[in-house]
């Protein structure tokens, strides 16, 4: 889906801009903008979309998204109505980049900072700790946002079980692609009929090429097949549905664009090392504990 391009407005006598969210459930939102983001997601389950790396999320999901990366959290209403709460801080790009440069001490993020343009998630320990930064932040007067942001980014570049999210080859706000608004049209569609049957022929068509040379095209921008694209994306929404819905694994299966439940079960295996049940099975238990 085509991602829209977001306004990010600095709060009142601040250089950055922080915002906390309470809301009864996510939508999809695909977006991007010009901002460094760090974002923290509390009683919440769904699936999260960054550049290309689809994957689930529970709580205390914290991650750190670099400029002009494409994302969005995904999530259903929770079953006893409880509100979703999601912290942001989104930090302009030149300015951190300065107040790195000019200050020896801040060296310590640069690492960090060059991973985060392929978006970083950290553990859930960092994420605990993050929460209570995130709390003072949001009673606090600008100077002391602008201390307690430089204390968040210090404890993220601390972590050393964060782990990178996009594919490095990710390019799909490369604009200076001559091929970017065809690539774009194409990837639109399958997000708007993913569930669907799709041949690679009808997609060719659409992207005014030969179905060799799309399935070329497709795979350079991407970092895999459209088969293994169609399929992640399935089994994201399969997760998601695992996650938020008591519904059979079979009807799962079904909406998902699967044609039997032997394949559904072999790809949600191939991609979550898990099958649908044992998924599902796994995720209860944790929510118990």
């Amino acid at each position: 889906m085509r991602a829209m391009c977001e306004k990010v407005i600095p709060n009142t006598n601040s250089s950055w801009r922080y915002c906390k969210y309470t809301i009864d459930f996510i939508p999809f939102n695909w977006h991007y903008h010009p901002e460094f983001e760090i974002c923290l997601t509390l009683n919440s389950r769904g699936v999260c979309h960054i550049g290309d790396y689809i994957a689930p999320y529970a709580e205390l999901d914290l991650v750190i998204l670099g400029p002009d990366l494409p994302h969005t959290w995904q999530s259903s209403a929770n079953h006893d109505d409880s509100p979703q709460v999601v912290h942001v801080a989104q930090i302009p790009k030149k300015w951190l980049q300065q107040q790195v440069a000019s200050h020896p001490e801040f060296a310590v993020l640069e690492p960090m900072l060059i991973t985060a343009f392929r978006g970083l998630k950290f553990s859930l320990s960092t994420a605990v700790k993050a929460k209570a930064i995130f709390e003072q932040i949001e009673q606090a007067e600008p100077l002391e946002q602008y201390l307690g942001l430089f204390k968040l980014l210090y404890l993220l570049s601390k972590d050393s079980e964060a782990r990178t999210l996009s594919s490095s080859t990710f390019n799909y706000l490369d604009k200076s692609d001559p091929a970017r608004d065809k690539f774009e049209k194409v990837v639109e569609y399958i997000y708007q009929h993913y569930t669907e049957s799709l041949s690679a022929e009808q997609l060719a068509t659409m992207a005014h090429m030969s179905t060799n040379h799309f399935h070329r095209f497709f795979k350079k921008r991407m970092e895999r097949t459209l088969t293994e694209f169609i399929n992640q994306l399935r089994i994201g929404k399969a997760c998601k549905e695992l996650i938020n819905t008591n519904r059979a694994i079979t009807a799962i299966s079904d909406q998902c664009g699967f044609k039997n439940i032997s394949n559904f079960n072999r790809r949600f295996l191939a991609l979550k090392g898990s099958t649908p049940s044992q998924f599902r099975k796994r995720l209860r238990q944790k929510s118990l504990v």
